[in-house]
Order: C-alpha cells, then sequence, then structure tokens
C-alpha cells in the first residue's frame, strides 16, 4: 500500500531532482519560444486542454484510488478542505495584489528607462509554481509512478504557463532575454517547493500523507477547473480543442495502466 510508507517507495533524491528540473527547464523553453515566434491561440488552448486532460489524469487514476483505499475519512475532509481553502485564498490575494498594482501608477520620481515589472502577476505566477513543486513531492512520496507522471502533466502546464507570461512581458516592454531571465528565475520556484515537499514527507505517517495526497488532490482540481480550462475557454471552443483535453486524459490512463 503507497500510503503506507513513503520512504519505501520514493525514487532517489537525484531521480527527483531530474524530474522536477524537467518541467522548469520546459517552461523556459516556453518562453524563449514566445518571445521569437509567440504560437497562435488555438495552439495555447489545445495546449491547456491537452494539459488539463492530462492533471485530471493522474488525479483519477493514481491519486484518488490511494487516497480511498486507506479509509481514513476525517483526514480527507481536513486535507481537501484545506486544499480548497488555501487555493481559493491564493487566488483572493494575487487578484487584489494586481487591482492594487492596476489602481497605483508608479511616480515618476521612480520611473526608470526600463519597463516596470507586473509583480502582481509574477506573484501570483511563482505561488502557482511552489505549489506545482509542493504537489510534484506529494507524487514523490506516495510512489514513484505518481510523481514520474505528475512531472509529465505539470511540464505540459508549464510549458504553456513560460508562453503566456513570456508574452505578457514583452507586450509590457520588455526585451527577449529579460523576459526569457524573468521566466527562468519563476521557474526556480518548481525546484523549491518540490524539495521542501519530498523534505517533509519522508518518511511520514500513512495518517499524514492521507491529509498531503487530499490536500494536492484538492490543488490540482482546482488547478484544471479554475486555471487550466478557464484560460483555455478563452478562445471559440472547437470539437479538436475540446478533443485534446480527452485525448490527455486517455494517453496518461493508458501510460498509467502499462507503467
Amino acid at each position: 500500500m503507497l500510503l503506507t510508507s513513503a520512504t519505501a517507495v520514493s525514487p532517489p533524491w537525484p531521480t527527483m531532482l531530474g524530474f522536477a528540473l524537467l518541467p522548469a527547464a520546459v517552461m523556459i523553453a516556453g518562453a524563449a519560444l514566445a518571445v521569437w515566434r509567440a504560437p497562435g491561440p488555438r495552439l495555447r488552448s489545445a495546449i491547456l486542454h491537452f494539459a488539463a486532460g492530462v492533471i485530471f489524469s493522474v488525479v483519477a487514476v493514481e491519486l484518488l484510488p490511494d487516497i480511498v483505499q486507506h479509509h481514513a475519512p476525517y483526514e480527507v475532509a481536513l486535507g481537501f478542505g484545506l486544499g480548497v481553502a488555501v487555493m481559493l485564498g491564493l487566488r483572493y490575494f494575487t487578484q487584489r495584489l494586481e487591482k492594487q498594482e492596476a489602481a497605483a501608477p508608479v511616480p515618476s520620481s521612480f520611473r526608470t528607462s526600463a519597463a516596470p515589472l507586473p509583480w502582481g502577476l509574477l506573484v501570483a505566477i511563482g505561488i502557482d509554481i511552489f505549489i506545482d513543486g509542493l504537489l510534484l513531492g506529494i507524487g514523490f512520496a506516495a510512489g514513484a509512478k505518481e510523481g514520474t507522471l505528475l512531472a509529465i502533466a505539470l511540464t505540459l502546464e508549464l510549458l504553456s504557463l513560460g508562453l503566456a507570461t513570456a508574452v505578457e512581458l514583452r507586450q509590457g516592454g520588455h526585451g527577449r532575454g529579460r523576459a526569457v531571465a524573468i521566466v527562468a528565475g519563476t521557474s526556480l520556484m518548481l525546484l523549491m517547493g518540490a524539495g521542501i515537499g519530498t523534505t517533509l514527507l519522508r518518511g511520514a505517517s500513512g495518517n499524514l500523507l492521507e491529509i498531503v495526497l487530499s490536500f494536492g488532490l484538492a490543488a490540482l482540481l482546482f488547478l484544471v477547473t479554475e486555471e487550466l480550462l478557464t484560460e483555455a475557454h478563452e478562445e471559440t471552443e472547437t470539437p479538436l480543442l475540446t478533443l485534446a483535453f480527452f485525448v490527455g486524459f486517455l494517453l496518461f490512463l493508458l501510460l498509467g495502466m502499462v507503467a
């Protein structure tokens, strides 16, 4: 049973580090691609649909069965409730920060030749990536298979996030090199979150892991329904875009069965 012992199934540190570096590197690559040739809105929507399907598949096929198998309803309720509360709180905080930033123009005495950084956007993205890193650590705490599939799913998410962030920075007047460098710095939050998640969860008891996995379940469901699909639906929906979600789900359902 995966939840009874984190240390028995967790892969060695170099392996986890490698899987954490993959999404971060792809996010930077997405930013580099965006500053040179930004993808069209339909392609970006297709990537978001596919990533949402992949993450939903990881939740349904890997995390949820382990949570149900442990039969700990109180721990599940606690972890799931905390996950929802944290994600809603982060949304409120970041939206308020962005509104304050938009309502408070920079005084002329503080302006520089470089374009001002969109701190509200960057803080929101940094927090989101840090949570993703924690979820990656949670996945590896549940087992190497869960962590590997989740790392691939988050790679697709961060690809689209790197594309979108770089485009936003370029539209704000930042140069190509600076936009990629800012995204690269932000991607380090993933490594920090993954390191904290795996360190704190090594050797954790089954009940504690049940709470943490339930927290991750709520956070991932929030990510799919309130972020990825919301952004994906900004583009006019077509059968092919909808199909991308189900292709992502089926692909990782089959991968989880044969891995």
